[in-house]
């Protein structure tokens, strides 16, 4: 059973979290190409080569789905902003029609007593700026902030919080290390320069939105537990690179103006020039730290003794697993509450900014029958009871998400969602979890 909001402390926030071409549909409403368009249309990279053209049919029924965040008792509801739909050639003249929407989006949360908390930045990158290198490319800092000045003049007076980038770990390492997301790079150069320019530009969209005199600015990292398959020096080692690449590099660069020694072994080499001195602008003093946490992996050393850096090798994990293969480990969240605050961020307010799983069971029968995601969420909201208990300042907790949606690379088929979409008619049905967390976010 879900946990009631009368069970945490006054003033504590229960949100929901989208992003902009996992719903809104791409195609209308005047916004420009992405890299997402061109990746998806390249065979092989995703699956059924499926896009962002339609997804969720939002960007015409957002007032539906707004309904649907209210009704559930949600008091925030984290959204992201399409560079690409408010500036189609990632630079230049504005898109009237992409900031009327946000506009109106934003308004229609205040209307309805909702906290708009967004996010700049969700992977969307615009076409015509990938083809200048993209992350790859310094420039692309300026770039940002030019995007962020447009975008927060026009909403930032109304918007409760503000984030420049979603997860810089997949902007950067999973797109051009890994190769899994756009740009589906496999270079660690340009692996090594994205990581350091997504902080950059990080950095730069704080300064604007302050010189904007917006506050309660923050950044949201994703993290994954990292686990040594077994107790040899090789695994533990293992283990600790993944944990210092996945979870620590963008903590620490923001935090502390440094990067963990573990990580610059494998990139120092291909960093550009300069870098150290740009940790005047990443450190921007922000207000919150977002954590995204679904679930652990497992590591041991390459299977090859001369394999270049990193040189670990991921293995299958024997706890229970959600639709996406991930592993449902609850503690990792205990870890990472307690590791931020206790070696990052000291008493700066915390919020679990996504936290969810696509689930197994509604896929054998009923769409909306999800007892696995309403367990799920259950136990993770009592990890964030405890550390509370525990003095560590987490004031928010937020799911992913409100609707099923494009989940890039995997196309349509993992579903996320408190509510059901079905993806020909675009109708919603909110799931058992909704109901559940309905009950459990009312106000007595």
């Amino acid at each position: 059973m879900l946990p009631h909001r009368t069970d945490f402390p006054n003033g504590f926030l229960f949100g929901t979290a989208t992003s902009a071409y996992q719903i809104e549909g791409h195609s209308k409403g005047g916004a420009g190409r992405t890299h997402w368009d061109d990746f998806a249309a390249t065979p092989g990279n995703v699956a059924g080569a499926e896009n962002g053209a339609v997804a969720c049919g939002h960007l015409d029924r957002w007032a539906e789905d707004l309904d649907l965040v209210q009704d559930a008792g949600f008091d925030v509801y984290r959204f992201s902003t399409s560079w690409a739909r408010v500036l189609p050639e990632g630079r230049g003249t504005p898109n009237a029609a992409g900031l009327d929407f946000y506009d109106r989006l934003v308004d229609g949360m205040l209307e309805r007593g909702i906290k708009p908390a967004a996010t700049l930045y969700h992977w969307e990158l615009p076409s015509p700026l990938a083809d200048l290198g993209g992350w790859r490319n310094r420039d692309i800092a300026n770039w940002f902030a030019d995007f962020t000045e447009v975008i927060m003049s026009r909403i930032g007076d109304r918007v409760w919080s503000a984030a420049p980038i979603n997860e810089p770990w997949c902007v950067s390492w999973l797109s051009h290390f890994d190769g899994h997301h756009a740009p589906g790079l496999r270079d660690i150069r340009a692996t090594a320069r994205a990581m350091h320019h997504v902080l950059l530009a990080h950095g730069r969209a704080i300064e604007v939105m302050r010189g904007l005199g917006m506050s309660n600015l923050g950044a949201v990292c994703n993290m994954e537990y990292a686990a040594p398959v077994d107790d040899s020096p090789g695994a533990q080692k293992a283990a600790r690179v993944q944990d210092a690449i996945y979870n620590r590099f963008f903590l620490s660069g923001i935090t502390k103006g440094t990067y963990p020694d573990a990580v610059l072994e494998g990139i120092e080499p291909h960093l550009p020039d300069g870098w150290p001195h740009d940790f005047q602008t990443i450190t921007a003093p922000i207000d919150w730290i977002g954590v995204n946490y679904y679930t652990r992996k497992i590591y041991g050393p390459a299977e090859d003794p001369s394999a270049p850096w990193p040189a670990t090798r991921e293995h299958d994990g024997p706890l229970p697993k959600t639709a996406m293969g991930w592993e449902v480990y609850p503690e990792g969240l205990t870890h990472f509450l307690n590791m931020v605050a206790s070696e990052y961020t000291g008493d700066l307010p915390i919020y679990v900014t996504e936290n969810g799983m696509a689930g197994l069971v509604e896929r054998k029968g009923d769409a909306t029958d999800d007892p696995d995601r309403t367990a799920y969420l259950a136990a993770h909201m009592g990890v964030v009871q405890d550390a509370i208990t525990e003095g560590i300042p987490v004031k928010g907790y937020f799911t992913w998400s409100l609707l099923d949606n494009y989940e890039w690379a995997l196309g349509y088929a993992p579903r996320f969602g408190l509510v059901h979409v079905d993806f020909e008619t675009l109708e919603r049905t909110p799931k058992a979890s909704y109901h559940a967390l309905r009950k459990a976010l009312s106000r007595p």
